[in-house]
């Protein structure tokens, strides 16, 4: 094991550079987080006094001794920030969306190959609880043959908040950009590329500037995949319907590990990630009908496989082919629900 220690700029510190990475980063001895972007603000300070404040991108990307940088601002500019931190030779991890469409992506892909950096998103979500739950199941063949797969993510806010750029009518914004490819990724990675994508996108609460709806189906020669958000849901617990050819399993509840990052408990802390039983889910079978213990969520393997890359040469576990996929499914997907018709992948 290679004893380099790669230092990281975090460009943004919000939600995502606050509670997901600079967490997992900061108890990592593979990392060191070296500097944050905060135009006027000090919160990358108050998280941890030895961080270095950049007051630009320009002066964190001019620094030579950053090798890697994660993007962590909002959507519209990750296209902008990651080209430049690849011309600055820098290795890039993109907070979701990728880019805004399947166009921009292949251009950041196309330089990084050239460039001969590292570039992914980060899909942290394939190491959630639930996730890993399921993929353990389907592995073991509990529920034969998947027919037909629903997954949701919903909230309930039927007051459109006025001060967050995500509720504001921008490119790059919305609720299929913001947690569509969450649940994108996740189905693409159990089923592969599908045949055709059909979307329904729209607006469900009064004065709402976003879409705040999506029903994306994708269709695959044997089975239905349903991938369902609203953020006017009451009852959100909902999150898995999954049948197969030799049983169900239903589940509700999210992954805890973003509730305990935001209580300022950090992922050295044991045991991580374990889901609290009433989140468990139901699998309905001839052989077995139970609860089933959900698997422990971590998101640490993300950014270990990252430094592999970056250093060992490994293979990413989030390639640029499986992200330009989801870039290219959510371009389908506009397109499906503008045109009221069924794309072909």
């Amino acid at each position: 094991m290679s004893s380099k220690i790669l230092k990281v700029g975090l460009i943004g510190f919000g939600l995502s550079g606050r509670y997901f990475h600079a967490p997992f980063l900061s108890v990592n001895p593979r990392f060191k987080l070296k500097t944050a972007v905060e135009r006027s603000k000090n919160e990358a300070q108050e998280f941890d006094a030895s961080i270095e404040n950049a007051r630009s991108i320009d002066e964190l990307l001019s620094d030579p001794e950053i090798d890697l940088v994660f993007i962590c601002t909002p959507n519209d500019t990750h296209f902008q920030y990651a080209m430049d931190a690849l011309e600055n030779g820098k290795h890039v991890v993109i907070e979701k969306p990728f880019a805004a469409t399947e166009h921009e992506a292949k251009q950041l892909v196309e330089l990084a190959k050239e460039k001969g950096l590292i570039l992914t998103a980060y899909q942290n979500r394939r190491w959630d609880s639930d996730f890993l739950t399921i993929k353990k199941l389907l592995a073991e063949g509990k529920l034969g043959d998947v027919i037909e797969y629903e997954c949701r993510y919903d909230r309930f806010r039927p007051v459109v908040p006025t001060e967050s750029w995500k509720e504001k009518k921008v490119n790059v914004g919305g609720n299929l950009y913001n947690l569509g490819p969450h649940l994108l990724d996740q189905a693409l990675t159990l089923f592969g590329t599908p045949e055709t994508v059909t979307a329904e996108v729209r607006s469900v609460r009064p004065n709402s500037e976003i879409d705040d709806y999506f029903d994306v189906r994708l269709g695959y020669a044997d089975k239905m995949v349903v991938l369902k958000s609203s953020l006017m849901v009451y009852e959100n617990f909902l999150r898995y319907t999954i049948h197969g050819t030799k049983g169900s399993f239903i589940k509700g509840g999210l992954d805890p590990q973003e509730e305990t990052l935001r209580k300022n408990i950090l992922p050295d802390e044991k045991p991580w990630g374990v889901e609290p039983e009433n989140r468990w889910g139901t699998l309905s079978s001839a052989d077995q009908t139970g609860i089933i213990e959900s698997e422990a969520g971590d998101y640490m393997p993300f950014y270990d496989n990252v430094y592999d890359a970056i250093v060992e040469g490994a293979e990413l576990a989030v390639k640029p082919e499986e992200i330009l996929r989801t870039c290219r499914v959510i371009d389908l997907s506009f397109k499906s629900s503008e045109d009221k018709q069924v794309m072909k992948y």
